[in-house]
């Protein structure tokens, strides 16, 4: 539980939001020098600003989802492995189970199995107990609506233990190897798909990445460059949304960052 707690709480420390306000704390705790003062407000202030700006927000994501690109031809699998996070829970109010952003994981996976792609889905996704109230699992939710969808429930692996995306690949990684499924087709979003491969690759498991949810098209990105005086101002200036997209894209690099480290000093 302590891990799970860390790779929680700490990386809110050095996302924008939460390093401002620590600097703004430090810099209200710092009165014997009000020159220290300004500048960690005004580093706090520059930490907002470029983490809600477009250009940023868009540059870090932009990377993130053209590392991987899915194979011209989707070729038939084993199983379409579909990673948890694109739904919420049919907790009251709600009457049934619901999508968020990236509600897309589950269309596209539907579509893919109704395609004839592969005969089985693995749906990945389990619930962090004291963090979350929710009385259902991402994954029984996801069988929720692929059988909405039309799939049959004898096409559904369910795989409800995993606290993290870490967890998620370790779980379903035992569980393919029960199975004997070698093709495996992904599915996550296409922010999530770097981390993701590059966790199973470490598991031994070549996946075939089927990228859903892209925040940012390609008509989006050639407009970031357009000489549009008015546009770039708004570009430049924060938004919440955009501040969101960065911490969204921080997470995955600093996830492919403790990866990485652990590799190389073979860190468990």
């Amino acid at each position: 539980m302590m891990f799970v707690f860390l790779s929680k709480f700490l990386p809110l420390l050095v996302y924008p939001l939460g390093l401002a306000c620590l600097l703004i704390l430090l810099s209200l705790v710092v009165r014997f020098s009000s020159s220290w003062q300004k500048r960690l407000t005004a580093l706090a202030l520059v930490l907002l600003w470029l983490g809600g700006n477009r250009w940023v927000a868009f540059g870090l994501t932009y990377s993130l989802e053209r590392t991987i690109n899915p194979p011209a031809e989707m070729p038939q699998a084993d199983v379409i492995l579909v990673l948890g996070g694109g739904t919420e829970s049919f907790d009251a109010p709600r009457s049934w189970v619901e999508v968020n952003g990236a509600g897309d994981r589950v269309i596209h996976a539907a579509r893919l199995y109704r395609q004839g792609i592969a005969p089985y889905l693995l749906l990945s996704g389990g619930n962090i107990e004291w963090l979350s109230s929710r009385t259902t699992t991402p994954a029984f939710e996801m069988k929720e609506l692929m059988q909405f969808m039309g799939v049959p429930d004898t096409a559904l692996i369910l795989q409800d233990r995993s606290k993290n995306t870490a967890e998620d690949v370790r779980f379903s990684t035992r569980i393919l190897k029960e199975k004997g499924f070698e093709k495996v087709i992904l599915v996550t979003s296409a922010q999530h798909m770097p981390r993701s491969v590059y966790l199973f690759r470490a598991e031994g498991i070549e996946v075939i990445p089927s990228p859903a949810d892209y925040s940012i098209t390609d008509a989006e990105w050639q407009s970031l460059w357009q000489l549009n005086l008015p546009a770039q101002l708004i570009n430049l200036l924060p938004n919440a949304g955009y501040l969101s997209m960065t911490t969204s894209s921080l997470k995955e690099y600093l996830g492919i960052l403790v990866n990485t480290l652990r590799d190389i000093f073979n860190l468990p």
